[in-house]
Protein backbone atom coordinates (compact mmCIF):
# COMPACT_ATOMS: atom_id res chain seq x y z
CA UNK A 1 0.00 0.00 0.00
CA UNK A 2 2.93 2.50 0.60
CA UNK A 3 4.37 1.98 -2.64
CA UNK A 4 1.07 2.63 -4.04
CA UNK A 5 0.80 5.99 -2.07
CA UNK A 6 3.86 6.64 -2.91
CA UNK A 7 3.79 6.55 -6.78
CA UNK A 8 0.49 8.35 -6.59
CA UNK A 9 2.03 11.76 -4.79
CA UNK A 10 4.73 11.39 -6.99
CA UNK A 11 2.97 11.23 -9.87
CA UNK A 12 0.83 14.24 -8.69
CA UNK A 13 4.22 16.22 -8.02
CA UNK A 14 5.88 15.13 -11.92
CA UNK A 15 2.83 17.56 -13.15
CA UNK A 16 3.25 20.17 -10.84
CA UNK A 17 6.16 20.01 -8.12
CA UNK A 18 3.92 20.27 -5.73
CA UNK A 19 1.22 19.21 -3.90
CA UNK A 20 -1.28 20.07 -1.03
CA UNK A 21 -3.21 17.18 0.63
CA UNK A 22 -5.22 16.64 3.19
CA UNK A 23 -4.29 13.65 5.01
CA UNK A 24 -7.86 12.41 6.00
CA UNK A 25 -8.95 12.61 2.30
CA UNK A 26 -6.13 10.59 0.95
CA UNK A 27 -6.37 7.97 3.66
CA UNK A 28 -10.36 7.58 2.53
CA UNK A 29 -9.40 7.57 -0.96
CA UNK A 30 -7.00 4.51 -0.42
CA UNK A 31 -8.85 2.92 2.05
CA UNK A 32 -6.64 3.15 4.76
CA UNK A 33 -5.71 4.87 8.26
CA UNK A 34 -4.16 8.33 8.14
CA UNK A 35 -1.16 7.27 10.13
CA UNK A 36 0.14 4.90 6.69
CA UNK A 37 -0.43 8.46 5.25
CA UNK A 38 2.04 9.90 7.57
CA UNK A 39 4.35 6.82 7.46
CA UNK A 40 4.80 7.51 3.63
CA UNK A 41 5.65 11.54 3.88
CA UNK A 42 8.05 10.35 6.57
CA UNK A 43 9.64 8.10 5.15
CA UNK A 44 9.43 8.67 0.95
CA UNK A 45 9.30 12.08 1.01
CA UNK A 46 11.97 13.35 3.01
CA UNK A 47 14.71 16.05 2.55
CA UNK A 48 17.80 13.72 1.76
CA UNK A 49 15.17 12.35 -1.06
CA UNK A 50 14.71 16.07 -2.15
CA UNK A 51 11.19 17.17 -1.17
CA UNK A 52 10.24 19.79 1.35
CA UNK A 53 7.17 17.95 3.35
CA UNK A 54 5.34 21.43 5.39
CA UNK A 55 2.37 20.78 7.53
CA UNK A 56 -0.10 22.05 9.51
CA UNK A 57 -2.27 20.52 11.86
CA UNK A 58 -5.90 21.31 12.81
CA UNK A 59 -9.80 21.35 10.82
CA UNK A 60 -7.90 22.77 7.52
CA UNK A 61 -4.95 21.32 8.01
CA UNK A 62 -2.81 20.13 5.24
CA UNK A 63 0.30 18.93 4.11
CA UNK A 64 2.75 20.57 1.54
CA UNK A 65 5.12 18.16 -0.49
CA UNK A 66 7.28 20.20 -2.99
CA UNK A 67 10.20 19.17 -4.62
CA UNK A 68 13.64 20.46 -3.52
CA UNK A 69 14.63 23.12 -6.68
CA UNK A 70 18.04 24.89 -6.43
CA UNK A 71 19.20 28.21 -7.91
CA UNK A 72 22.68 28.03 -9.10
CA UNK A 73 25.70 24.93 -8.24
CA UNK A 74 26.94 26.72 -4.87
CA UNK A 75 23.71 27.04 -3.40
CA UNK A 76 23.11 23.44 -4.53
CA UNK A 77 26.77 22.10 -3.69
CA UNK A 78 26.45 23.32 0.05
CA UNK A 79 22.96 22.73 0.30
CA UNK A 80 23.81 18.69 -0.19
CA UNK A 81 26.90 18.56 1.75
CA UNK A 82 24.23 19.80 4.51
CA UNK A 83 21.58 17.00 4.28
CA UNK A 84 24.02 14.74 4.14
CA UNK A 85 25.12 15.65 7.44
CA UNK A 86 27.31 13.13 9.64
CA UNK A 87 25.59 9.70 8.32
CA UNK A 88 23.35 8.32 5.29
CA UNK A 89 21.62 5.24 4.37
CA UNK A 90 22.39 3.59 1.27
CA UNK A 91 18.29 4.13 0.35
CA UNK A 92 18.99 7.80 1.09
CA UNK A 93 22.43 7.81 -0.38
CA UNK A 94 20.20 6.82 -3.46
CA UNK A 95 17.84 9.79 -3.65
CA UNK A 96 20.36 11.87 -2.97
CA UNK A 97 22.14 11.03 -6.01
CA UNK A 98 19.41 10.82 -7.59
CA UNK A 99 18.56 14.29 -6.87
CA UNK A 100 21.81 15.25 -7.83
CA UNK A 101 21.32 13.88 -11.18
CA UNK A 102 17.93 15.79 -11.70
CA UNK A 103 19.61 19.37 -10.32
CA UNK A 104 22.09 18.96 -13.37
CA UNK A 105 24.76 18.37 -10.26
CA UNK A 106 26.36 15.54 -11.77
CA UNK A 107 25.56 13.67 -14.88
CA UNK A 108 24.94 10.34 -15.43
CA UNK A 109 28.08 8.82 -15.28
CA UNK A 110 29.13 10.23 -11.94
CA UNK A 111 25.52 9.20 -10.61
CA UNK A 112 26.64 5.37 -11.72
CA UNK A 113 29.70 5.49 -9.88
CA UNK A 114 28.23 7.50 -7.01
CA UNK A 115 25.41 4.64 -6.34
CA UNK A 116 27.78 2.11 -6.83
CA UNK A 117 30.15 3.33 -4.28
CA UNK A 118 27.26 4.01 -1.68
CA UNK A 119 26.76 0.02 -2.16
CA UNK A 120 26.02 -1.62 1.29
CA UNK A 121 27.95 -4.76 -0.18
CA UNK A 122 31.09 -2.31 -0.03
CA UNK A 123 30.64 -1.85 3.63
CA UNK A 124 30.17 -5.54 4.33
CA UNK A 125 33.44 -5.79 6.86
CA UNK A 126 32.67 -2.54 8.57
CA UNK A 127 30.80 -2.30 11.81
CA UNK A 128 27.02 -1.26 11.29
CA UNK A 129 27.30 1.94 13.89
CA UNK A 130 29.78 3.65 11.56
CA UNK A 131 29.16 2.24 7.93
CA UNK A 132 26.71 5.39 7.41
CA UNK A 133 28.99 7.76 8.61
CA UNK A 134 31.57 6.39 6.34
CA UNK A 135 29.02 6.51 3.80
CA UNK A 136 27.87 10.21 4.24
CA UNK A 137 32.19 11.11 4.40
CA UNK A 138 32.89 9.48 0.97
CA UNK A 139 29.38 10.72 -0.41
CA UNK A 140 30.48 14.32 0.18
CA UNK A 141 33.92 14.07 -1.05
CA UNK A 142 32.50 12.42 -4.22
CA UNK A 143 30.23 15.38 -4.76
CA UNK A 144 32.65 17.99 -4.36
CA UNK A 145 35.23 16.13 -6.59
CA UNK A 146 32.69 15.88 -9.03
CA UNK A 147 32.17 19.77 -9.58
CA UNK A 148 35.71 20.71 -8.46
CA UNK A 149 38.09 18.13 -9.66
Amino acid sequence: MSDIIEEYLKGILNESKSVIIQRNEIASSFNCVPSQINYVINTRFTIKQGYIVESKRGGGGYIRIQELNLVNDRQKLNTMIEIIGYSISEREARGLIKLLLNQNVVNKDQAVLMTAAMDNNNFESIDNKIKDRIRANLLKKLIISSKYD
